[in-house]
């Protein structure tokens, strides 16, 4: 069973500083064409607002940032551009690995990795040792994600596990199996780049996530970015199903029955 409460069985806790954010970096290539530049260059800027991006969680003292960089579907994009951004992955990860760590950011990888290439399987997989026992910020990046892919794994898993409670299954025994068990549900899921859909990103976890969308292109995200949607997610009522009067401790008058009056 998960650790971290489920906002569907339970009501978790408030805070006005969410425990975890997560991202969809939106608008990289299209950065990159209102400048007439190639899209490559708009995925390498994008590498900025990231490190802006993960300074400034440090900063709010949020505790876990998860980012969206390679989806599943993204293997349909031109074979030029995937293996640009396959040389990139590479690149940050042998250049970023070691600022990580020295801030107190623990790396985390999700997604079918095994498409990848052995070199950038074997830097995913030291790079999260070498941070395994930091504790500031857990780092998540998907790549080669999708929501479908996550539930679908973590269902056959538990198939495999526990085959004896076939028909029995509740939702605490799927959520141990799921790719981000070691996080609490996103509080709050930001898409930059103006589209409004979550594009099969962590469907099961953002099930009562507050969503924020923003027309800024990803390499435009900074601190002040980051500041305006926190100010939106301070402004909601994360009411979790219940009604803004069990919120507040007050009761609201009993409505008056309609219809047709029978007398006894």
């Amino acid at each position: 069973m998960s650790r971290f409460a489920s906002s569907t069985r339970d009501v978790p806790a408030t805070l006005a500083v969410p425990r975890h954010v997560a991202i969809i970096m939106d608008g990289n290539g299209r950065w990159a064409k209102k400048r007439m530049l190639p899209r490559f260059a708009g995925h390498h800027r994008g590498v900025e607002a990231v490190r802006a991006t993960v300074k400034a969680c440090l900063d709010h003292g949020i505790e876990y940032l998860t980012l969206f960089a390679f989806s599943s579907e993204n293997w349909r994009r031109p074979p030029e551009e995937i293996s640009l951004l396959m040389q990139l992955f590479v690149r940050v990860l042998k250049e970023e690995v070691s600022k990580l760590d020295r801030n107190g950011v623990r790396l985390r990888v999700i997604g079918d990795l095994r498409r990848f290439e052995p070199e950038l399987q074997t830097l995913i997989q030291a790079s999260e040792q070498r941070t395994a026992g930091n504790s500031r910020l857990v780092l998540t990046i998907a790549a080669n994600y999708g929501g479908r892919w996550d539930i679908l794994q973590a269902v056959n898993r538990m198939l495999a596990s526990e085959p004896e409670k076939s028909g029995g299954w509740q939702e605490s025994d799927l959520a141990p199996y799921l790719a981000m068990s070691y996080a609490p549900e996103p509080d709050l899921f930001i898409r930059t780049g103006g589209e409004q859909r979550i594009s099969n990103f962590l469907l099961w976890q953002l099930a009562y996530s507050e969503l924020y969308f923003t027309e800024l292109l990803w390499p435009e995200f900074n601190s002040r970015a980051l500041d305006a949607a926190l100010l939106s997610y301070r402004q909601r009522e994360r009411r979790f199903g219940r009604t803004s009067e069990q919120l507040s401790g007050t009761t609201p008058p009993a409505a008056a029955p309609t219809g047709t009056r029978f007398d006894a």
